[in-house]
């Protein structure tokens, strides 16, 4: 069950049939806060059980990531329906590292579903928990690229899609955004392009097309992230 609390919301303007205002400092507005509750759908056996299974969390980092993936997932196939029934392309998915916090306890449903907990424990933010240190110069290449000094490829930003997929639990989507980006890379990397995933690729968006699941998406996604940090790591 997901349960969403717009929290501390401004009035909203009207931006249409009114004068502009005059304005003496460009003062940052504020902004609204939704907290979004996942609650199982299932109670625990027993307060022992609930205890038990947070102190196994915290103990268990892989364990914690599983549970926030989780509830990742719930949050994002609401807002694929609210995308489509808004026809609105620009409501976007939302990520871990997005957070102002995340929580994970147990409580009675009412409670929780208002920011209560009988006991939780706060994740860290998920930038901090990355161990593994990357050799890309991230700052610099965001400069030239916004500089024009380098060409971002097409296919980039369609494997940065077909990983979002994977990452809300959309294979189907996935396997077609997967489709067309080998294409791209194909014509923008030529021979350094992930060439062997061409056939899987292929029978994966068939599959997708045919509304049953596709097999091999992750791996065919993996190879083409990692012909472009190739790419990126030899500039």
């Amino acid at each position: 069950m997901l349960v969403l609390r717009t929290l501390s919301a401004p009035e909203r303007r009207r931006l249409r049939g009114r004068r502009p205002r005059r304005v003496e400092s460009s003062e940052p507005e504020p902004v609204p806060t939704c907290r979004a509750t996942v609650v199982r759908p299932e109670p625990f056996g027993s307060p022992s059980e609930a205890r038990a299974w947070l102190s196994s969390l915290r103990r268990d980092g892989a364990a914690r990531e599983a549970e926030l993936d989780s509830a990742l997932r719930v949050i994002n196939r609401a807002l694929v329906a609210q995308r489509a029934a808004a026809a609105d392309p620009y409501a976007g998915d939302v990520a871990a590292d997005r957070a102002l916090v995340a929580r994970v306890g147990y409580g009675s449903g009412d409670a929780v579903a208002e920011g209560r907990f009988v006991a939780a424990v706060e994740l860290p933010a998920r930038a901090a928990r990355r161990s593994r240190r990357s050799m890309e110069a991230r700052d610099e290449r965001f400069a030239a690229l916004l500089g024009g000094r380098e060409e971002r490829l097409v296919g980039e930003e369609l494997v940065l899609r077909a990983r979002a997929d994977l990452n809300a639990g959309r294979p189907r989507e996935a396997a077609l955004e997967a489709r067309i980006a080998l294409e791209a890379l194909k014509r923008e990397l030529g021979d350094r392009a992930p060439l062997d995933q061409a056939e899987p690729v292929r029978e994966a968006a068939g599959s997708a097309l045919e509304g049953r699941p596709p097999s091999g998406v992750e791996e065919a996604v993996s190879a083409m992230e990692a012909a472009l940090r190739r790419r990126r790591l030899a500039r």
